[in-house]
């Protein structure tokens, strides 16, 4: 069921629903705009939006910010760090830059930039935050990747590694062990590294015969500490158990029929997510963690452009199942329900 739409004024790349109470009815979106010519530029902007209450959602729109193109948003995992609820940006400029939410009675929500650092030459494409939200992990398009503390209103760069040979376009914390970092790229690689001491000395493991096509997303399950869930270009989502990495759980995955950008878990049933398919528009796919066969549940088709933002709604009110899409070339955001019916 349809409940929103509006269209942005670049191309929309992703999309993030804050997970902190009080704040879960905000929704930041961000876009990424090639202008070619003689002097080529990446521009970007940042959207938070109020979407009110869930049972009557809309798409208000609170604050813009014009930046760099932005490959990637996230807000923080865990705690608010003293009150303070975080987004990080990665964008093309090579920097990552950090708001915060601000709220007063005059203008209501807003995002206000406290730091933000260029910490490469090249393009940032991706990041993830830790658990403990004081590290975040970024990934570059040069095939490395870099690993940012955040104290203080302060950002530094504390290990970088060339871990790969061509973009590195998702890079994701483990959600137990912080000092593994798992990555994928272009060359079609799935990776793990130990972050405590020179992560390129410190592989755990890599796998490079599996997928088949580059590696666009890498999704830790939250509800099981050894599951992992990885998509490709190759249009398969795979579920891994990094107890074992020689293989996927399940040998025949889930086809989406679309490279798989984004993976999103459902917040509260478990093998539950919600995938950016890129020529296939969304899916809800359903994993079995007995056996990890999987199967698609349900299909949303009303992008027409390239699939490539994602995120569940994470406020209090999970029956309502809200979720948010955004699709590239026709800079269309969107607010739905999947039909679906999921057991809490």
């Amino acid at each position: 069921m349809d409940a929103a739409h509006c269209y942005l004024e670049g191309n929309a790349d992703a999309v993030e629903f804050c997970p902190h109470e009080p704040y879960t009815n905000l929704l930041a979106a961000s876009t990424y705009t090639l202008e070619e010519g003689d002097h080529p530029s990446r521009s970007g902007s940042v959207y938070l939006f109020d979407i009110g209450e869930v049972e009557d959602a809309g798409l208000n729109l609170l604050q813009k910010i014009d930046t760099a193109g932005v490959f990637d948003i996230r807000w923080t995992h865990g705690g608010n760090r003293g009150g303070n609820v975080t987004l990080a940006q990665a964008d093309a400029d090579g920097c990552l830059r950090v708001y915060r939410i601000d709220e007063t009675a005059e203008k209501g929500y807003s995002l206000r930039e406290v730091c933000g650092e260029k910490i490469s030459t090249s393009m940032c494409l991706c990041l993830d935050w830790d658990q403990t939200s004081t590290s975040i992990v970024v990934g570059l398009s040069d095939g490395s990747a870099s690993v940012v503390s955040l104290t203080d209103s302060k950002l530094e760069t504390v290990q970088e590694w060339k871990g790969h040979d061509f973009e590195l376009w998702t890079a994701s914390f483990d959600l137990n062990n912080p000092s593994l970092v798992y990555t994928g790229s272009d060359d079609c690689k799935f990776s793990c590294w130990d972050v405590r001491d020179n992560p390129a000395n410190n592989r755990v493991f890599q796998n490079s015969k599996v997928h088949t096509m580059g590696v666009c997303c890498i999704s830790p399950n939250p509800r099981d500490p050894y599951s992992v869930f990885t998509g490709c270009y190759d249009e398969t989502l795979r579920v891994w158990d990094t107890r074992s990495v020689s293989r996927p759980v399940n040998e025949t995955s889930v086809s989406l029929g679309g490279g798989v950008w984004r993976i999103k878990h459902h917040p509260c049933v478990n093998g539950v997510v919600l995938a950016a398919c890129m020529h296939n528009g969304f899916a809800v796919a359903k994993v079995s963690s007995s056996d990890g066969k999987g199967e698609v549940m349900e299909s949303y088709s009303k992008h027409e452009s390239l699939a490539y933002g994602a995120d569940w709604y994470r406020g209090k009110d999970q029956k309502r199942r809200l979720v948010a899409t955004c699709s590239f070339y026709d800079k269309l955001l969107r607010l739905w329900m999947p039909e679906t019916a999921l057991e809490l």
